[in-house]
This record gives structure tokens, sequence and C-alpha cells, in this order.
């Protein structure tokens, strides 16, 4: 029986970046479905499986010999190569409109007019097999290439995004019609964006994050487990309310259409050593900035003076919030506005205490609780619990949760303020693949939910998340460091 098995595999894609996959059977006959987000490493995992991408390390065995992968970007190149061939879709009269038909695409590399026929009545397109393909819709295209496809009688099918673009109805007729492939012998594939894309007949799952495929098993253990659920969870999230302010009539405004932060001609020194050189930047309102650099390029003292910390702030061109500093604003003034994480804190919450606890500690601005909880506070951390998937976890000890979890109610603990301006300082730092998809994923949420905006400070740009507007990265320049400033 015709198997795939990849063992400590290490995939070249890069001068820079690899796509690792531990261990790995799929054998003929199996139902696999790949989840990621954007950026995971999905599409190299697909070209992976298809042997299309050079092995730096490891091992990689199959004895399948007829492989079909089919990608979403294989299906747009031929949809722009077809239109090239008249450039237009506005024919003169007696011009011949030569590009191809469904029928002529699906017989491209194998001519068999009973297999196109019997194919095209098994997904439904038999009434399209002498149009242009250029003119059918996004779904007739898909089931065109698949039909295409499946030409070869491959051993192993390997579908990339099969359902992206499709409406809901589409993706449903086609995920039926992919149930209904093959004698059974045949390996399918589907590399999705969501879990909630995984059709009920595929039995086993793989999660990728951070190109490396971080766990596989069957279906049903697999998306049990209180990792994956969580993350599953997340997807369901979009447009929902996030919990409400503890006295929701005063909460911090800040003046309309003012920036929260401007920094005019920046400059902080230390024993004569500039940290800071010559730094004008914005924070204008809907704006999120992710801001990058290597390990004492300043980072920390930009967001000392933005968090009110930094002495030589009161020498600087400086406003926070609407207020210049050093006009008679107290730190309060400043803090209150802003909801900080950073890895010091996570160390700092060595005192015994439950998610719970954590959460709560937010309304104190406290590490740990010294004072009456009100049943308005006990409400409101209930349902960031809730809304986090951590329910079940509300009174387990804060360091039995995963690193990525606890990151998420230290997140939640700076949320429950509803502050103007949330500061994650290296968030997914000492993270694995999976739960750094995880934040990223939950950041996305609660900022894309809310009013609060976001500085997301890390070394590297392929962590931010995908709010991210704007892009602030230190340059070395001798022993200086400028500045680039990206809209992204």
């Amino acid at each position: 029986m015709p198997s795939l098995h990849i063992s400590q595999g290490l995939f070249r894609l890069s001068d820079t970046r690899t796509l690792s996959i531990p261990q790995l059977d799929i054998r003929a006959g199996e139902g696999w479905a790949f989840v990621g987000a954007n950026g995971s490493g999905k599409s190299a995992l697909a070209r992976a499986l298809a042997d299309e991408l050079p092995l730096m390390s490891g091992s990689r065995r199959s004895d399948y010999r007829r492989i079909a992968r089919l990608s979403f970007e294989q299906l747009q190149k031929l949809v722009a190569e077809e239109w090239q061939r008249n450039n237009t879709d506005l024919l003169s009269e007696g011009e011949e409109d030569t590009g191809r038909t469904a029928g002529e695409i699906i017989q491209q590399d194998y001519k068999d007019p009973a297999l196109c026929q019997t194919l095209a009545t098994q997904f439904g397109i038999t009434h399209l097999l002498s149009r242009r393909f250029k003119y059918l819709s996004t779904g007739e295209t898909r089931k065109t290439l698949l039909c295409q496809a499946l030409m070869a009688k491959p051993d192993i099918l390997i579908l990339d995004e099969p359902f992206d673009g499709l409406d809901v109805a589409s993706r449903a007729q086609l995920s039926d019609m992919l149930h209904g492939l093959g004698d059974g012998s045949m390996a399918l594939v589907l590399i999705l964006n969501r879990f909630d894309d995984i059709p009920a007949y595929i039995g086993n799952v793989g999660i990728l994050a951070d190109c490396e495929l971080t766990c596989t098993g069957d279906r049903e253990t697999l998306l049990a487990q209180a990792l994956v659920a969580q993350l599953a969870h997340a997807e369901s999230m979009n447009g929902i309310q996030l919990p409400d302010t503890e006295a929701p009539g005063q909460k911090n405004t800040l003046p309309a259409g003012e920036p929260l932060i401007t920094l005019r001609n920046g400059v902080v020194t230390y024993q004569d050593r500039p940290i800071l050189h010559h730094l004008d930047w914005q924070v204008l309102p809907g704006q999120h900035w992710q801001i990058v650099g290597p390990n004492g390029a300043g980072k920390s003292t930009l967001l000392s003076l933005v968090t009110g910390d930094q002495p030589q702030g009161y020498s600087n061109d400086l406003t926070l919030f609407g207020r210049r500093r050093g006009s008679g604003e107290t730190i309060w003034d400043i803090k209150r506005h802003i909801g900080y994480v950073s890895s010091s804190l996570h160390l700092d919450y060595r005192v015994s205490a439950t998610a719970r606890s954590v959460i709560l500690s937010g309304f104190f601005d406290s590490i740990g609780i010294y004072q009456a909880v009100s049943e308005r506070q006990q409400l409101l951390t209930r349902q960031w619990l809730d809304l986090l998937g951590l329910t079940g976890a509300a009174d387990a000890p804060f360091h039995s949760l995963s690193w990525g979890q606890q990151r998420l109610v230290l997140i939640a603990r700076a949320m429950v303020k509803h502050p103007a301006l949330l500061i994650l300082d290296e968030p997914l730092q000492g993270l694995d693949p999976l739960n750094r998809a995880l934040v990223r994923r939950w950041v996305d949420v609660l900022i894309g939910e809310g009013d609060t905006q976001l500085l997301f400070v890390s070394h590297h740009a392929e962590d931010a998340p995908e709010c991210i507007t704007h892009r602030l990265t230190f340059v070395p320049q001798g022993d200086i460091y400028r500045y680039r400033f990206e809209t992204l």
C-alpha cells in the first residue's frame, strides 16, 4: 500500500526560511487536512508533499507515483494566461476568440474524451465543456482544474485552499464532490485556513505555525486538545463584543482626532551615548504599530518615553494622549490610558495565583490582589475568561497554563480597563510555534473588536499580527540607529 513518510524533514524555502516537518505519514486512502494562518507555511507544505522543495536534512520517502497538486495560484495564473490570448474581452467583428474551452483545459495533459466526460458529469460541469475557460465563474474554474488534475488518475491529490473564494453553498458542494472521489485508494490532502473548513469525512489533521508542522493526529483527539480547541475557538470571535469597562460612564476619553503620541526630534542619551537619535514619530488614531529592532537599538527607551517612565521625556518635545510632557500631568494621567504586557511582567507573576485572579488584578494595576473585589469585577472577569475560551481553567494555577495561554491572560489583564493604547513588549518571546499562533490570533481579535490601539514590539518583522498597519524599524548606521517607517 503506497505511503508518504517524512522524518525530521527540513525543507528550504529561501536563503533565510525553512519548513520543518518533524514526523508525518500519509497512507493510501487517508484523508488529511492541514490548517494554518496566512504565512504559517501551508503552501510550502503542499509543495514539500509534492516533492517540489529541496530537502536540506532528514528524510522523505514516497511510494506515490502519480502526485497531483492544485493551488489557487495555479488557477489565477491559468486564467491570466487565457485572457492574454486575446488581451481583451471585447472582440472585433469577425475576430476569433482563441481562448481554450473547459474541455480543452481538462485534457491539456491527458487526451481521454471518455474520462473527461465522466469527470465533467461527476462534477456537474458537462454543459461547460464547450465554453471558454476564461468566462467561467470562480467555482466553475475550480471544478475544471480538479477534473484536469484527476485526468492523471493520481494516487495522492493535494489541494491548496480548495474552498478559498467560494460562497457557503459552493464550498459545501465542492466538499461533497471531494468526498466522492476515487475508489478509496487515493490519499486526499487539503490545505486550509480555518478549522471550520475541515470536512467531516477527513480523519487526520495537522496544524502549521511559523513554518513548522507543530502537531498531527486523528481529528477528534487533536481538535480536543486545549490549545488547538482555543485556537479554533478564536475563529468564531470576529464581530463579538468585548466585555464592558468597570464603570462605562467613566471611560477615559481622548480628544477626537488627536494623535495618541507625538514625538518631535526625540533625543535620549546615556553617559553621552545617543540611545534615541532625532526621532520624529506620531501614532495617529486608528494606527497599530510594530516596533522592530535588535537588542540595544533603543526600543525599550522609546517605550519608556511612551509610558512616562523616562526622565528625559521632560526635555523632549513629546505629547502623550493630548498632554504635552511637563505640562503638569502626573504619571497616572499617562498610565491610565495604557495597558502593558512584557516578559518582565510575566516573570513578576511568581506569586501563587489563578488565571481568574491575574485578570482581576488588572482592575487594580497590581501584582496579586490585596483588596476587596466587587461583584461587577468578578462578572467582567468571567466574561473575559469565557471570551478567551479559558472558563474551564479559571481557577487553575496560572503557571499550569501553557505559556501562550499565560500571555493571553496577561493581555486580558491589560485590556479590562479598555486602554487607549496596548503595549505588547516581545509578547511572543519564549513561545513555541503553536502558542505564538494562539497569541497572534487573539491579538487580532481583541484589537479588531475594540477601540484600543496597539504598539507591538519585537525583534522580527514577521512576528506582526495581521492588525498591524505601520512599522517603525531601528536600522543600524555606524554607532547610532536611524529609523525607517512603513505603511503596511
